[in-house]
């Protein structure tokens, strides 16, 4: 098996960043510029096509060869491009990006590089963004650059030897990252999963242009409306202003007002009197209400074909393995209420504002709850949406072996009830409706969505225990009975860190409720790994880790990755709660990416993935939404015992049943 290593530049005038990959290429001004390639590690080669040289004979047989395997940073990209002009099929590429990624690092080549320590000239050329904007963009005509939209290689010819150099560089960082990380390969069945997010990605999804359209029409309508009114009441220049509307609402109300915060604006609405001050609130809350930059993604990033492609990011969580969002950043779409949506779609769609207005008021609410709704199946078909239920606390129920939960999982599943009956030792059958018992079921609740991973009262205030009506002082409480109800789970998160602390201090590995940690190295490259294998056979990896006190002067787990609030690669601290987090998230992961297969292999065309929610755009006549979940719900081989379930419904276009 030969391996061949490749690094391309291209230019399209499409905005990569807003339009996403598959745009991009579709482009008709699409063109590869630079194709950087090495045969098995050795001496980098460059075709400079933009020059008119060729790609030679033998790369272009081996792009289609099975024998050769094709590697690149992001090889997504790499592939997609290069299958514009040439047949190269996926099974045959390996992606780096996805290599780090699985192993606990983070993206982008550049900051792999250097997470992995490599020397400074392994790494990416600095002035690679910069080569990038000259020569795969369109510039801004100008008398200096002759009115051109365009820089060629013979516009600036030292700039292009530059970035020659640059592209072949970045081959030569990418087989090192790639040399790096072969002591911890990419499990195979892995390797499948990526092959079939990139055809899911590439199917895409289609959607309603003249909803998303309407859309944005009745919104420039409705805001500029709101804003003249606004402006009227206040007499301010710019309402939308923090400062100026702050000013005036102080001098208004006789108070001072510092912020405009979400929750801020609320508050006050709620207490001042009707009046001009009131109703500029109620304005703002509108105006901010809006998603319409969803709108605009969709716009932006739609093929000819009415699809968007690329809305997922394969590993895109890191760690875990979860995917992400990408473009319209499907994964926090604004939840739908509204009970006649058709009619309100139907009123967007003919833009008939006045009609919006009287039957559903606030105009700027009806289009963020009508977002998800821009999403369609594709003529003759609809999409059937089914998700996992409570799969987190079903698999940190059987992860933990507490027997209650898995029982009330495989019979009535009521776990909020459930729950509040055990922490108040209240009959399951009294918190019902109608009864005084039935307000435990909101502290069984909160408890449940809070506190399975650790959590505290302040995590019950996150999760908005006291906007729920219970007290501060009430929180310790519930804190002490709930973890009283669940003593298996509380034991996981110790038996968990513990474990995790003797194989750091030790070096020996450990195996816990099916878990196993061990230490894993390659020491001529400097590697060191925490690793957790799952049940599933995929690993966890926490790189560099040490053992130091904690905040609390207690010894405590330390590693590097990326800081969730600073986004920078450092060190980070961890706890027994947070490893199974990362575990129980990444056993639902893969969960979800057995029935991902499971359905693929059933004929079935997923569209999209939420979390735990899987969207199939399905021929009308197929649409069995039993059989659906009943696949869903099928015992899975490396996690015998788990009950899974999963519900859903059928329809015309995407929404939140």
């Amino acid at each position: 098996m030969r391996h061949l290593s490749i690094d391309i530049e291209t230019f399209s005038s499409v905005n990569i960043k807003k339009a996403g990959l598959y745009k991009y290429v579709q482009s008709p001004d699409f063109q590869i510029l630079l194709f950087a390639y090495s045969w098995d590690g050795g001496p980098v080669q460059i075709v400079d096509l933009a020059q008119g040289e060729q790609i030679p004979a033998d790369i272009g047989y081996a792009l289609q060869d099975p024998t050769v395997i094709k590697h690149a940073y992001n090889a997504s990209f790499e592939w997609y491009c290069l299958n514009k002009f040439f047949y190269s099929p996926l099974a045959q590429w390996r992606c780096t990006m996805v290599h780090g990624l699985y192993c606990g690092y983070t993206a982008g080549l550049g900051e792999t590089a250097k997470a992995l320590g490599l020397p400074e000239d392994k790494r990416k050329m600095g002035i690679g963004s910069a080569l990038i904007r000259t020569f795969c963009v369109p510039c801004k005509p100008t008398a200096k650059n002759g009115q051109r939209t365009r820089t060629l290689p013979h516009h600036e010819p030292e700039k292009w030897q530059l970035f020659k150099e640059y592209c072949r560089q970045d081959v030569v960082t990418e087989m090192e990252v790639e040399r790096r990380l072969s002591a911890f390969p990419l499990p195979d069945q892995e390797q499948r999963l990526w092959e079939l997010d990139q055809q899911i990605n590439a199917f895409g999804v289609a959607v309603d242009l003249q909803m998303v359209d309407g859309a944005l029409a009745v919104n420039e309508i409705v805001t500029a409306e709101l804003m003249d009114e606004a402006i009227r009441l206040s007499g301010l220049d710019n309402p939308k202003s923090v400062k100026q509307l702050t000013g005036w609402l102080t001098e208004e109300i006789g108070e001072e007002v510092d912020n405009l915060q979400k929750g801020t604006v609320s508050k006050l609405i709620e207490k001042i009197d009707e009046g001009k001050a009131k109703r500029v609130l109620e304005i703002r809350q509108e105006l901010a209400k809006t998603s319409v930059k969803k709108y605009q993604a969709m716009q932006e990033a739609v093929c000819q074909d009415g699809r968007i492609r690329g809305l997922l990011q394969f590993y895109g969580a890191n760690r875990t393995g979860r995917w992400a969002g990408r473009l319209v950043q499907v994964q926090n779409l604004p939840r739908n209420y509204l009970e006649t949506l058709s009619h309100a779609r139907e009123l967007v769609k003919s833009r008939k504002v006045d009609a919006l207005k009287l039957v559903y008021g606030n105009v700027p609410d009806t289009l963020s709850q009508l977002i998800r709704t821009a999403f369609v199946p594709s003529p003759g078909h609809v999409l059937v949406v089914a998700d996992f239920a409570a799969i987190e606390a079903r698999v940190l129920a059987w992860l933990a072996g507490e027997q209650w939960r898995l029982d009330v999982f495989a019979t009535h599943g009521k776990i909020y009830e459930a729950s509040a009956s055990q922490m108040f030792g209240v009959p399951l059958e009294l918190i019902k409706k109608g009864n005084p018992e039935y307000a435990l079921r909101q502290k069984g609740k909160v408890a449940e969505l809070a506190l399975g991973y650790q959590g505290g009262p302040g995590a019950l205030i996150s999760m908005g225990a006291l906007d729920q009506g219970l007290t501060e002082e009430e929180l310790p409480d519930i804190v002490r009975r709930w973890r009283a109800a669940n003593r298996r789970i509380v034991d996981l998160w110790y038996s968990l860190e513990n474990a995790a602390l003797e194989v750091i201090r030790t070096g020996h590995p450990v195996g816990i409720r099916g878990l196993l940690l061990a230490r894993e190295g390659d020491y001529r490259h400097g590697q060191d790994f925490l690793t957790i294998q799952l049940p599933s056979g995929r690993k966890l990896f926490y790189v560099k880790p040490f053992l130091q006190a904690n905040e609390n002067g207690r010894e405590a787990l330390y590693y590097y990755g990326v800081n969730q609030k600073t986004r920078k690669w450092e060190v980070v601290p961890t706890y027994g709660g947070k490893l199974v987090e990362n575990v129980i998230q990444a056993i639902s992961r893969d969960c979800l990416a057995e029935n991902l297969n499971r359905l693929t292999a059933s004929g079935y065309q997923t569209v999209m993935h939420i979390h735990d929610e899987v969207v199939l755009d399905v021929p009308t006549d197929r649409a069995d939404l039993d059989v659906v979940t009943g696949i869903m719900g099928m015992p899975i081989n490396w996690a015998p015992g788990l009950p899974l379930k999963a519900a859903g419904f059928v329809t015309d276009y995407y929404m939140k049943d």
